[in-house]
Formats: C-alpha cells, sequence, structure tokens
C-alpha cells in the first residue's frame, strides 16, 4: 500500500497525467466529504476540490516524504476550504461568553446522529459555528490552533464551538420533533 502511493507520487511529480488521475480517483472521495463539511452546497464543496488537487500538484515538491502523505494532503484541502470561506464571507464570528458558558450541553442529544444526518445539520448553521465545529471537533485541532488559523481569539474559538453544539442540538431536536408530528 505505501510502496504504491509513494510510485504514485513519484510519478505525480513527473507530472505524469496517470498518476494524478490516480491520486485523484484515491483520494477524492475523502477531501469530498471533508470540503462537504466545510461548504453549504455541492457545488461549491465540488470546486473546492478542485482548487485543493490544483494545489496538492503544483506543492508537491514541497512534501519532503516525512509523515503521512495524505495528512500533508488533508491540510491543504483544509486550507483551501477555509481560503473560500475567507474569500466568501466573514466567519461572522463574535464572542458572547457570558451566554455561551451557561448553556447546559445535551450529551446524548447527538451521541447516534449519522453522518449524513451531521452534513444536513452543519448546513443549516452560520459560517462560524460551522467552521470552528469542523476544526475542533472533527479535524482535532486545540482551540489555541483555531484561533491562530482564524485569526480570532481564544475565547472566541471556545465561544463558537459551545455556540455551535447549542445550534446544533436544537435543529436535531427540531428536526426530530417534526418527524414525529409528521409521522
Amino acid at each position: 500500500m505505501q510502496s504504491e502511493i509513494n510510485n504514485i507520487l513519484s510519478r505525480c511529480r513527473k507530472q505524469d497525467p496517470l498518476a494524478q488521475k490516480a491520486l485523484y480517483e484515491k483520494y477524492a472521495p475523502l477531501f469530498y466529504g471533508i470540503c462537504l463539511r466545510y461548504m453549504k452546497n455541492k457545488q461549491e464543496a465540488e470546486d473546492v476540490l478542485v482548487e485543493s488537487f490544483y494545489r496538492i500538484f503544483s506543492k508537491l515538491h514541497q512534501f519532503k516524504d516525512e509523515g503521512s502523505f495524505e495528512g500533508w494532503m488533508k491540510r491543504i484541502v483544509v486550507n483551501s476550504n477555509l481560503m473560500k470561506i475567507r474569500k466568501n464571507s466573514n466567519l461572522n464570528l463574535h464572542v458572547d461568553i457570558e451566554n455561551a458558558y451557561n448553556i447546559k450541553e445535551d450529551a446524548t442529544a447527538l451521541s447516534d446522529i449519522q453522518y449524513g444526518e451531521l452534513l444536513d445539520l452543519m448546513d443549516d448553521m452560520p459560517t462560524g459555528y460551522r467552521t470552528v465545529f469542523n476544526l475542533y471537533v472533527i479535524e482535532g485541532y486545540k482551540h489555541r490552533e483555531v484561533a491562530e488559523i482564524l485569526g480570532i481569539s481564544i475565547n472566541t474559538s471556545k465561544s463558537q464551538l459551545i455556540l455551535a453544539k447549542k445550534r446544533m442540538q436544537e435543529l436535531y431536536k427540531k428536526k426530530h420533533e417534526n418527524h414525529l408530528k409528521s409521522s
């Protein structure tokens, strides 16, 4: 498996179109899923995916064969999504510390959620909430790293995450209440 990736990578560095196609076909589904979490619609996600692969292919010379190649590419995909978000909107990030820390989290509200449901709920969240939620919960960044990436304070990152979880719980409960009423 690793030797296959090394072979494809070597050929991609020589700008072999068949190797580029193989790399794209291997990783596009995974990276498209990441793009869908950040973008509000499929067209934007597809656009960012294409931009991401363009950056990957044009920056292959920067990968020094240290660490995970997939992780290196994933970082480019996440950064491409963040650049698109910054370009298209301000993140609407604000600090509401007093209200955010008084929120009681219902730990079971989202414990059984399916991936598709998560994407649907995230589509209905403000860009700032969705972005911080993605970076912290799904990508695994710490609040300090989220703050640095987005150019915000650590408290803003924490506030946005708490408010994102609250919003997601509200949307989830509302969706399931409506589903029960219509059944």
